[in-house]
């Protein structure tokens, strides 16, 4: 196997099994992933949508999308299931055309199954099988992509990845007051203020930890580094993943994935990026409002 055939990642997965607890009322009448988003074209679009597109135009060419059980049929409706006649005949010239490229898009789509909700971690373990022992990019189904250059986050991570030849995870600059929210990591600029050799992950610091463990030579008082929500990794991490389900090791009443990174970090090393572009968190009421005014005019979704 050449080096280039060996770093080429071909499967993203996509985790969508949550309950959509914080967008509650309307998640009890749509999924979360479902909530519409506008792209720069002014394209109404489903939030999952814009994240297949976002791994699809990076090359890409499989997405595992991990869903709940009983959500199995609504996601592969609206992937693999084609209007009915009399809609697609109701739809405009452009529309009918879009619709026709769903189907193809919908073709490299498999649906997943995470039985019981069981945290961030399990439900990247529920695509296992499926990844078959590929590096494959992983995205979170409530965060959107918005690149800053006409490389898309997606293809800056996997290019990377190809570069470093080991498991990457985007990065982006956060102010102290907010990485409670969010998990981080530290280590020693390869390239400053992009490629970072990471030394700790941590999820969900406080001001106090983060100051004193994960300060990043080079960046401001008070400035961190956060996950952007987007990685790219080697098949290992299910042998972590596994350790930890197996051993039923739960953190804050779930299996989570960043302690997994870590020991992944540990055994195998592991690159950060700065990523250039932006996310946009889906999951919050306030934040999806900013996200509907700020996205459509950030650069936007593919297609």
């Amino acid at each position: 196997m050449t080096i280039r055939s060996q770093y080429r990642v071909r499967k993203a997965v996509i985790p969508a099994a949550g309950f959509g607890t914080r967008m509650f009322p309307a998640t009890k009448a749509v999924k979360k992933e479902f909530l519409p988003i506008i792209d720069r074209d002014g394209r109404a679009k489903p939030i999952i949508l814009a994240i297949v597109e976002e791994a699809l135009s990076a090359g890409i060419e499989e997405v595992g999308i991990v869903v709940q059980n009983g959500d199995r049929t609504f996601f592969e409706d609206f992937f693999k299931t084609p209007p009915s006649p009399e809609f697609f005949q109701k739809l405009s010239r452009p529309n009918q055309e879009y619709s026709k490229y769903l189907q193809d898009l919908g073709q490299k789509v498999t649906i997943l199954t995470q039985d019981i909700q069981e945290g961030f971690g399990h439900a990247v373990f529920c695509a296992k099988e499926w990844a078959n022992n590929e590096p494959f990019l992983l995205l979170l189904g409530d965060h959107i992509y918005s690149s800053q250059t006409e490389i898309s986050c997606a293809r800056q991570l996997l290019d990377i990845y190809s570069q470093v030849q080991q498991s990457v995870i985007g990065l982006r600059v956060t102010q102290a007051e907010v990485i409670h929210h969010y998990g981080c990591g530290a280590g020693v600029w390869q390239e400053q203020d992009s490629i970072l050799s990471v030394t700790q992950l941590y999820e969900k610091p406080n001001i106090e930890y983060a100051r004193q463990h994960l300060s990043v030579e080079g960046m401001a008082e008070d400035l961190f580094l956060t996950m952007f929500g987007m990685y790219v990794l080697d098949s290992k991490i299910f042998d972590y993943l596994a350790e930890h389900i197996n051993g039923n090791f739960r953190e804050r009443g779930e299996f989570q994935l960043t302690s997994c990174l870590d020991k992944l970090r540990q055994s195998e090393g592991m690159t950060g990026y700065v990523v250039k572009g932006r996310c946009f968190d889906t999951g919050l009421p306030e934040v999806y409002r900013q996200t509907l005014i700020d996205f459509a005019i950030s650069g936007g979704a593919i297609g």
